[in-house]
């Protein structure tokens, strides 16, 4: 009998890579934190006959994309809106047609409670495209990134240009408030769909489940946290859509800025701190 939390767990040695947590999975039958992995997933160890972990990269290459038991043609989709950095194979010994059961994993890694994750980044156009705001609002947000010179649309702002905290780009406690207001609706009334995009993606590559580890070089520990994807976009998503103090949009737990630093420093991304689903209470599963 196996009593145990479906919560964090702390784990002597350090995990925190997609190498290593694929490493673990493919050594399942010793290995406690990928037996628990795969209790948490649903399956009775005892009735696993197979299980193989792949790691798939940042960018597959589209020769390789037939590999997944994908077709060429739905490769820009699955690059897309891939989310999944480990997939795990799982057979079970009662085999129905020989078929695999597949788990998509997204990892997530920080050092402490304060980290931020980059979970999505982008090209304004890019979440129009997926998301359909109209043009106001994407002239807004190429602002907010600063795609584009706050002075070629001085009309949209509630302040001089001279007065921006940034020549390059406007807060959005800088624009206007109906159009601030006109953001944060869209936010609101497409929340779900947001959420749903930046945290799970879609098609093939998007995650079932989403893994936290953070180490302790301290001690050479590692806690780890795994949640069914939907459980994270709930965890993450509550919460208002409102604009941050420093002008930033908060969605929930999940903050929109402007990237910065390099490259690309004028797309716009969308961040979490992995550590908060550490809050989430584990309950007592037995078997």
């Amino acid at each position: 009998m196996h009593d145990f939390e479906l919560g964090s767990k702390t784990a002597k040695g350090g995990f925190a890579n997609e190498k290593a947590i694929c490493n673990k999975f493919n050594n399942w039958k010793t290995d406690r934190e990928a037996q628990s992995w795969l209790e948490i997933m649903g399956y009775e160890i005892e009735k696993i006959d197979y299980v193989k972990a792949i790691q798939i990269p940042t960018r597959v290459k589209k020769a390789d994309i037939e590999k997944f038991g994908f077709d060429k043609k739905q490769y820009e989709e699955l690059m897309k809106f891939k989310k999944t950095d480990v997939q795990v194979q799982i057979r079970l010994l009662i085999k129905i047609n020989n078929a695999l059961k597949i788990e998509n994993l997204s990892l997530k890694k920080a050092n402490s409670d304060a980290d931020y994750n980059q979970i999505d980044k982008r090209w304004v156009d890019s979440y129009k495209e997926m998301w359909h705001f109209d043009n106001k609002i994407a002239t807004a947000l190429k602002l907010f990134t600063g795609e584009v010179k706050p002075s070629l649309h001085p009309e949209m702002l509630k302040i001089d240009v001279s007065q921006l905290r940034n020549s390059r780009r406007v807060f959005l406690t800088e624009l206007k408030d109906e159009i601030v207001h006109k953001i944060i609706s869209f936010f609101n009334e497409n929340k779900i769909l947001v959420v749903s995009d930046i945290l799970k993606g879609r098609g093939g590559f998007a995650a079932d489940w989403i893994l936290v580890t953070r180490y302790n070089k301290a001690d050479d520990t590692t806690t780890w946290i795994l949640k069914d994807i939907n459980t994270a976009m709930n965890f993450f998503g509550k919460g208002e859509v409102k604009v941050s103090p420093r002008g930033s949009l908060y969605i929930g737990k999940i903050t929109m800025q402007r990237k910065g630093g390099t490259p690309d420093p004028t797309k716009l991304q969308f961040k979490i701190k992995p550590c908060e689903l550490f809050k989430l209470e584990g309950k007592k599963w037995k078997k």
